[in-house]
């Protein structure tokens, strides 16, 4: 507790002194402080370890963060805080390196779960800066991790085809045509209530993250596929999609991740997710010209980087594009 204090004090001091006037500090106060104990007030108890938590996933959750966001924010700070075992406030960048090697060590992560959760504790640490808990984020020196580009599998034609030739139930039609013609995240999908369905105009509104809205838009085909779908339905629940048995209780994501990667492997098909028909899209309409502010908008992006990161170009057309203005 006495090192904790002597720290906090010539920490606070290194803005005003040099590098020798600061080492003479030190050394004064380690002889100073010798003969005295030092506690922790209760006060001090107050604004440390978990309640500096709390307060940070409480900003988080007043600029918008989705349960979901905070729930992961809390278990990367809280895991890091564990396994450091110091207070917040004596975390040097030396100790986040380590934790941070050691973690892709254990963990064999990648560098980009690596590179999310140098992210979440740098979000965190520069709050507790912002906030003046701590002189300066330990996680400043800590650069992005080069992540490199991985070209993420889109769905073929044939694949969509064949998904819908052999789906037996109209529900999973529905579903399947939903995701590949709209766009939309699961998450998104599985709040849509029957109201929330214009027909007329094949369109939809969906709350995505942040809770913001938008309206997303259907083809034909998948108009009919869940008229159909609706029409023979049996329950009263408003949900949009529901589970094919009594009771009828409205579709979650883990129930569509589920059922469409069993049917995956039932059809010998290469990992069949729900997000995978959001990237198709995007590739889609950026392969056929879609302007990527408009696909932006869309997917519901805040940024366009996000959106450049789901769209693809099919190398072929970039083979017709070179001929077409430079060969």
């Amino acid at each position: 507790m006495k090192q904790n204090l002597i720290t906090d004090i010539v920490q606070g001091m290194l803005p005003y002194l040099s590098n020798a006037q600061t080492e003479k500090l030190h050394e004064v106060l380690q002889h100073t402080l010798f003969n005295y104990d030092v506690t922790l007030s209760e006060k001090s108890k107050d604004i440390s370890g978990e309640n500096l938590v709390e307060s940070f996933l409480s900003a988080k959750k007043i600029e918008g963060c989705s349960e979901k966001t905070l729930k992961y924010y809390y278990a990367t700070i809280q895991s890091m805080l564990d396994e450091i075992k110091k207070d917040v406030k004596h975390i040097v960048t030396d100790d986040i390196r380590c934790y941070l090697t050691e973690y892709q060590a254990n963990k064999k992560s990648s560098k980009t779960t690596i590179d999310n959760i140098r992210r979440i504790l740098s979000s965190f640490f520069s709050w507790l800066e912002d906030e003046d808990y701590i002189l300066k984020s330990p996680v400043r020196r800590i650069h992005k991790v080069k992540t490199g580009t991985n070209i993420k599998e889109t769905y073929s034609d044939e694949a969509l085809e064949i998904m819908r030739d052999n789906c037996v139930e109209l529900r999973d039609l529905a579903i399947i045509d939903m995701l590949a013609s709209t766009g939309m995240r699961v998450g998104e999908m599985v709040l849509l209530n029957r109201e929330d369905v214009d027909f007329n105009e094949r369109e939809c509104v969906v709350f995505g993250k942040g809770n913001k809205e938008r309206i997303v838009y259907f083809d034909a085909r998948t108009k009919i596929h869940l008229q159909n779908y609706l029409s023979k339905r049996k329950d009263n629940n408003p949900a949009l999609f529901v589970s094919l048995k009594a009771p009828y209780d409205r579709l979650k994501i883990g129930g569509v991740e589920v059922r469409l990667r069993n049917f995956g492997k039932q059809l010998g098909l290469n990992k069949v997710h729900p997000h995978k028909f959001r990237r198709t899209l995007a590739t889609m309409a950026i392969d056929k010209g879609m302007p990527i502010e408009q696909l932006q908008k869309l997917l519901g992006h805040s940024k366009i980087d996000t959106t450049l990161q789901y769209a693809m170009v099919k190398q072929s057309n970039v083979k017709i594009a070179h001929r077409k203005y430079i060969g």
